[in-house]
C-alpha cells in the first residue's frame, strides 16, 4: 500500500473524564484509519494546548478532528438528549466553519432514531453558562455553547488544513438546567446518546478523509 492510500488519521477531542468514557464503550468498529479519543481536559485553554500538542506528531498529519462531548442548548424547546451539530464554531478569535454537516446530521438520524438533531452557530464560552447569559447568547444566534469545541476546532485548523466539525449532546438547556452532570435524568440520557455517536462520526471520516502526505 502506498503512502498516498493510507487513510487519514481521526481525532475526537472531548473535555471531560465521563464524556471520555462515553466514547471509550462506544462501538469502535468500522473506523476507516486509525482513531485517537483525546481528553483534553476543561476550558478552551485546556483543549488548545492538549490539541496543538498532539496534532504536532507527524502521525497527525492530515488528521480529521471532531469535537464532542456535551453542552449546554440555548433555544428554547431543547431537551437534554438531543444533539447539536454545528455549522461552524465561534469565540471571541473568531469562526471556524464545519465539514460534512449534512451528513453528519444524516448519519446521526440513522444511527440514532427518534433523536432531535439541531444545526447552527456553536458558541464557546471560558465558563458554565447559566440563567440571562444563555439568552443573550442565543441572541447571536448561536444554538448551544460548550467551554471546548471552539478552541479546539480552532487549534486544529491553525496547524494545517483539514476537515473538523463538532458535534455535542444537550445536557442541559433553559427549562432544564442541570446542578452536576451525571445526577439527574437529563444527564443519563446524554451519556446515553454521547456513547452510541461513533459509528455516525466514521461514517463522516470515511467521507471528508485527506491523503495522508
Amino acid at each position: 500500500m502506498s503512502a498516498q492510500s493510507v487513510p487519514s488519521p481521526l481525532l475526537i477531542a472531548c473535555a471531560l473524564g465521563i464524556e471520555h468514557l462515553a466514547l471509550r464503550m462506544g462501538d469502535r468498529g468500522g473506523a476507516d484509519g486509525p482513531v485517537t479519543v483525546l481528553r483534553t481536559g476543561m476550558g478552551p485553554k485546556a483543549a488548545e494546548r492538549s490539541v496543538t500538542r498532539v496534532l504536532a506528531d507527524p502521525l497527525f498529519d492530515g488528521a480529521a478532528v471532531l469535537a464532542t462531548g456535551f453542552c449546554a442548548g440555548l433555544a428554547p424547546g431543547m431537551h437534554p438528549g438531543d444533539l447539536v451539530v454545528a455549522e461552524e464554531t465561534r469565540d471571541p478569535r473568531g469562526s471556524v466553519p464545519c465539514v460534512g454537516t449534512e451528513l453528519l446530521v444524516k448519519e446521526l438520524v440513522r444511527t440514532l432514531p427518534g433523536r432531535t438533531v439541531h444545526t447552527g452557530p456553536l458558541t464557546g464560552s471560558d465558563h458554565v453558562v447559566r440563567g440571562h447569559e444563555r439568552a443573550d447568547l442565543l441572541a447571536t444566534g448561536a444554538i448551544a455553547v460548550d467551554m471546548e469545541s471552539a478552541a479546539t476546532l480552532l487549534s486544529a485548523v491553525r496547524a494545517e488544513p483539514r476537515p473538523v466539525a463538532a458535534v455535542r449532546v444537550v445536557v442541559d438547556a433553559p427549562e432544564h438546567e442541570l446542578v452536576r452532570i451525571g445526577t439527574v435524568r437529563g444527564g443519563i440520557s446524554a451519556f446515553r446518546v454521547l456513547r452510541s455517536v461513533l459509528p455516525a462520526f466514521f461514517e463522516w471520516h470515511r467521507n471528508v478523509l485527506l491523503p495522508r502526505r
